[in-house]
């Protein structure tokens, strides 16, 4: 199965370190939000499904002015785990959202942390922001003669007070500076889109595809059951059920599965059947079906393959049957899987306008 993949490149690396930069203007929405998200890379995953996956982790960091504890403007406090004097270079600085209007004179106000922001990017570190966020970069000098994503209301503040900066309305995800090294959102909840770019970037695009079905980080209008994946499997003491799921782990896609494990096994069908549910959970045909659409999605998520040869490779010779276990099962079509986690892995490369 795919599921059991030599690990990537990536698994190697050491983690990537973010600091994620909060102001006083700073809400914690995206703050909390995107260090959940980027610490769950490579942790979440297999303690929800029991498949183990080795890749790039991330070590997020909340970087403040000060170290001490301070409360936001929605009156939740914000625990700042490094000042920015003590703070280390970081691989990726993110420039959390900031309250709308601005402040009287910022730059002086965020002098220190402006200057930390200069001083990260300079030293090699890539500097993203969510939604208004931009706006303290284009403040710090960063966006000068370059497009910015931010949120729409913010659209006059930047014709205002930074002629220099081209603000692009429509944009959710922007390459500013379309070298990577500078990434602007737009939209209070952009740093959903900038948290999956950035694991998709650094850590693989299947993972950034995993954190989207934790987090049901998407177009949630079908349910649930597009994000969904096999759960953890029940821990059971029964030898012979797990000898039978060891098997049809890797032989999932043979005919008659089923019979073939009742064979394996030694125990009179009804026996079997009712100590398979028993042990896992499922009945042993829909453990049989969920493997296989579970390694459909696989499919479906990685290759362009037709899905009348996704349904043969994972053990139907019948792709209209195929076609309706895969909607009763995922709540969406194959092709509507296939394009809303395609979609996702292909956000490590944000588009840009042309020259």
């Amino acid at each position: 199965m795919s599921r059991a993949a030599h690990p990537p490149p990536a698994a190697r690396l050491p983690p990537l370190q973010v600091s994620i930069l909060v102001l006083p203007e700073t809400a914690p929405m995206a703050v909390y939000g995107l260090y959940e998200v980027l610490a769950s890379v490579g942790r979440a995953w297999p303690q929800l499904t029991g498949e183990a996956v080795q890749v790039r982790g991330i070590e997020p960091r909340i970087v403040a002015r000060g170290a001490r504890p301070f409360r936001s403007l929605v009156g939740l406090p914000i625990h700042p785990q490094a000042s920015v004097a003590t703070a280390p270079l970081a691989d990726v600085v993110i420039v959390c959202d900031v309250e709308l209007p601005l402040p009287a004179r910022p730059g002086h106000r965020w002098s220190r942390e402006l200057r930390w922001l200069r001083s990260q990017h300079a030293a090699g570190a890539t500097v993203c922001s969510t939604c208004s966020g931009s706006l303290v970069l284009a403040e710090a000098g960063m966006l000068d003669g370059l497009e910015a994503a931010s949120h729409w209301s913010a659209a006059q503040v930047f014709r205002d007070r930074y002629p220099a900066v081209r603000f692009v309305a429509n944009r959710i995800l922007c390459d500013s500076s379309r070298d990577g090294r500078l990434v602007t959102t737009g939209g209070a909840s952009s740093w959903h889109d900038l948290a999956l770019y950035l694991i998709g970037r650094y850590c693989g695009p299947a993972e950034a595809v995993r954190a989207a079905k934790i987090f049901l980080i998407g177009d949630r209008r079908q349910g649930q059951l597009p994000f969904a994946a096999m759960a953890r499997p029940r821990q059971h003491e029964d030898a012979v059920i797990a000898e039978c799921q060891a098997w049809i782990a890797d032989h999932y896609p043979q005919p008659n599965p089923v019979t073939r494990m009742v064979q394996r096994s030694g125990l009179p069908e009804r026996t079997f059947k009712r100590r398979f549910t028993q042990a896992t959970g499922y009945a042993p045909v829909e453990y049989v079906q969920t493997l296989r659409i579970e390694e459909a999605k696989q499919l479906l998520e990685s290759t362009g393959d037709a899905v009348e040869a996704i349904a043969a490779v994972v053990g139907y010779e019948d792709p209209a049957f195929f076609r309706r276990l895969f909607k009763r099962l995922a709540g969406v079509t194959p092709a509507q899987y296939r394009l809303r986690f395609q979609s996702i892995r292909t956000l490590h490369a944000p588009a840009t306008s042309p020259p």
